[in-house]
């Protein structure tokens, strides 16, 4: 899970330096201080002007706007301009880069029958799995967390100005070796499974909120 190579990212990360205000923008905000980011204001006309999908970043450093640059199979890219990346496999994030002040998520090994892969609007209530996880911080390499899936009720969100009817399912995750519990939100489409919006526990000091963006553009790829 070490060997990844995200160069090909960062290149692209630097191209998005000058798309539009927004991107310029993530970059400040995801470098601000603990003590207190500001909360970036994102509007469909922004979003309309990149030609990436882009999804909106949420960590306890700040907020910011990753775009797709790469797809590998089930893997996606999601870079920021400021070279911040994120690695996601079906709605799960599977490696942080610049994401965490105290240590990213190296990588993500996921089970032969993965919950994300087959959909978690068909994941029944109850459900659970392992994946493997590795850690800078501690050089930890290969940790089991074990998760709990509870399907909950139908709920609105509203992105953009437009609004879109999910299904919520919480996963309670464990990971005994390093003392890590907590507890991901998916929020997710009840007919083809996309997560349209999640909170995630990557780290035991780092938590993203992730809202896609641009969740119809999944459609025309």
């Amino acid at each position: 899970m070490r060997t990844l190579n995200v160069g090909v990212c960062l290149i692209a990360a630097l191209m998005l330096c000058g798309c539009n205000p927004l991107m310029v923008a993530s970059v400040t905000n995801l470098k601000s201080a603990v003590s207190g980011p500001d909360e970036l204001d994102v509007t469909a006309a922004q979003v309309a002007d990149v030609r990436y999908p882009q999804l909106k970043l949420t960590t306890p450093s700040g907020s910011g706007v990753l775009a797709l640059v790469r797809e590998r199979d089930d893997l996606q890219f999601w870079v920021a301009s400021g070279k911040q990346v994120l690695l996601m496999r079906d709605g799960l994030a599977v490696r942080s880069i610049g994401l965490g002040l105290d240590g990213d998520l190296d990588g993500t090994r996921l089970a032969d029958v993965s919950p994300f892969k087959q959909g978690l609007h068909q994941v029944p209530d109850g459900y659970t799995s392992q994946r493997w996880i590795d850690l800078y911080q501690g050089q930890e390499v290969g940790v089991a967390l074990n998760s709990r899936f509870s399907r909950k009720s139908m709920e609105t969100l509203e992105i953009l100005n437009k609004e879109y009817a999910v299904l919520r399912v919480d996963e309670q995750i464990d990971a005994p070796a390093i003392g890590l519990r907590a507890t991901n939100r998916y929020w997710v489409d009840p007919v083809d499974g996309f997560i349209v919006q999640s909170e995630q526990q990557l780290t035991s000091q780092l938590r993203v909120k992730i809202v896609q963006l641009t969740p119809d553009r999944r459609h025309a790829r």
